[in-house]
């Protein structure tokens, strides 16, 4: 089952959208979903700063600041750690 990566901070509006929007998925794709603050981490409070929500599939990049519905089908179209 793949795992997919949401950072985010909490009181982000944007970041509860797109769980949300991800909660809603989850059956179809079958994936599981971790939550992270970016705030519990000096480093990915630097990385991601102004650009969260960001999702992630392992270390790639899925989508940021709203779900991107193509990006996530081609995310799940390529295995699992290739870029």
């Amino acid at each position: 089952m793949k795992q997919l990566t949401l950072y985010g901070r909490p009181g982000c509006h944007l970041c509860d959208d797109m769980r949300a929007a991800l909660e809603g998925l989850r059956p179809a794709y079958g994936f599981t979903l971790r939550v992270i603050d970016i705030d519990s981490d000096a480093s990915l409070a630097e990385r991601y700063g102004r650009l969260i929500p960001v999702l992630a599939d392992a270390d790639r990049e899925i989508c940021h600041y709203f779900l991107d519905p193509a990006a996530l089908e081609e995310s799940f179209a390529k295995p699992l750690g290739n870029g």
